[in-house]
């Protein structure tokens, strides 16, 4: 297996596309549970450039019925990024300050509960965002309230020759 860089400026690009509208190719889960993570799932794989088929564990989208939890789901994805060591994007939790653009957080609650998922556009002056539910471009992730966040750096895209 080989490993390729995240392609950054991709997903950033697919980001400020689509953070105030909807890609008609992806089922918009708003009124169901939120469409934040599908959202991010989106972006960072138009910087990945493929998606991990196995059932269960792997991270895909083919329709709304047809789709890994970790697409969707908020902790499901964190826990593909964070584990993954096959095809695909891996991830590893970094401080604030290692976080890059084009990077994931998430954000939680005190009882330690993560709910919500966006996508770093900038990191200087300050960390700007893009995401869905609460649909945002390029807002300062200083006028989010939460109680704990985590940052995902985006390391590599697994592939096969």
């Amino acid at each position: 297996m080989l490993v390729r860089p995240y392609n950054r400026t991709s997903a950033i690009e697919y980001a400020r596309k689509w953070a105030l509208g909807r890609n008609p190719r992806f089922y918009d889960f708003q009124e169901i549970g939120g469409d934040c993570t599908n959202f991010i799932s989106q972006c960072v794989y138009a910087g990945a450039g493929i998606m991990n088929y196995t059932p269960v564990f792997g991270w895909y989208y083919r329709s709304a019925s047809d789709r890994t939890a970790s697409w969707t789901g908020v902790q499901y994805f964190y826990q593909f990024l964070t584990g993954n060591l096959s095809v695909g994007p891996f991830a590893k939790e970094v401080s604030r300050n290692e976080a890059e653009p084009g990077d994931v957080i998430q954000l939680g609650s005190e009882s330690g509960t993560f709910y919500h998922t966006l996508i770093i556009t900038e990191t200087v002056p300050e960390i700007t965002v893009c995401a869905h539910t609460f649909d945002a471009l390029d807002r300062p992730l200083s006028t989010y309230f939460f109680d704990r966040s985590r940052f995902l750096h985006i390391e590599g895209v697994r592939f096969w020759q």
